[in-house]
């Protein structure tokens, strides 16, 4: 039986930063034309939390019964270690969902039906990764979804709960915060690259190569810094607050093109989650005051 410890590193707390970046930024977005709405910016956080919990849960659940997880370099897997039943791992996972969907229910009721249907697709998305009979995460189409739903999705929906629609500046900011939530799974699977490879499971990182995987996460850990400059010259100048984080980013990048490999690159993951939760925080705040 699982200990409580266990089911918290299960759940994988240095990922959370995805789920918190594009709810503050999103919400900045909101405020920035007057609509900011904190009961309604809270309930994005609890579905996101919510989310990121459950996809973390379902890959640790799916990765363990395909044997995926059989040698960990990571943190603690719960099924492939044998610390808890993958029944127990899978009904962890749907209870995640179950809440995630329950504030989303919320939401859409308060703000528009159709964000059901976005909801829909984000749960599917979530255990579809490394879930079912054909995991697109094992096609090297992860960073894909991580994208769209952990950058375009919940930055752009976090604004459109609140001010009941979608401006330029939210999806400006949804491009930066996707771009961080892409780094921090590319870092994660340059990680494992080399276990992923022999387990057939082709993660973007696999199909690129060691090389090319490593100068790509420093483009996306670079691309935010770009994208509120330009956001800044466009009449938000707050944004460059944002710009804080890029003394937090030297030191994993430095890592990365320095060729860290196996366990040496967890602190990178690690500095990689800082730098998204910073970001998204300053970020958030700067285009909501100035």
């Amino acid at each position: 039986m699982a200990t409580t410890a266990q089911w918290l590193e299960g759940a994988r707390p240095r990922t959370l930063p995805a789920a918190l970046a594009p709810v503050a930024a999103g919400t900045g977005a909101a405020v920035a034309v007057g609509a900011g709405n904190a009961p309604r910016a809270l309930l994005c956080l609890v579905v996101a939390l919510a989310l990121q919990v459950g996809v973390n849960y379902a890959n640790d659940y799916s990765d363990g019964v395909r044997g995926t997880d059989a040698v960990r370099v990571g943190p603690l897997r719960l099924t492939g270690s044998g610390a808890a039943r993958p029944g127990q791992v899978k009904a962890a996972a749907l209870a995640a969902f179950g809440v995630a969907a329950l504030a989303g229910l919320v939401l859409a009721w308060l703000a528009s039906w159709w964000l059901l249907a976005v909801g829909a697709a984000a749960i599917a998305a979530a255990w579809g990764y490394t879930g079912g009979s054909n995991p697109y995460g094992y096609r090297g189409l992860g960073e894909v979804s991580v994208f769209v739903f952990f950058g375009l999705v919940a930055v752009m929906g976090t604004t459109f709960v609140q001010a009941e629609r979608v401006t330029l500046l939210s999806a400006a900011l949804s491009v930066a915060v996707g771009s961080l939530a892409c780094a921090l799974l590319v870092v994660n699977n340059l990680r494992d690259r080399p276990r992923d490879a022999v387990a057939g499971k082709r993660t973007l990182a696999v199909v690129l190569g060691d090389r090319r995987t490593r100068w790509f996460y420093t483009a996306l850990l670079t691309l935010p810094f770009l994208v509120v400059v330009v956001v800044a010259v466009r009449g938000r100048p707050g944004a460059l607050q944002g710009l804080v984080a890029v003394v937090l980013a030297v030191r994993p990048v430095h890592g990365v093109l320095d060729g860290a490999s196996g366990p040496e690159l967890i602190p990178s993951l690690r500095d990689t989650g800082r730098v998204q939760l910073v970001f998204g925080l300053l970020t958030g705040l700067g285009v909501a005051l100035f």
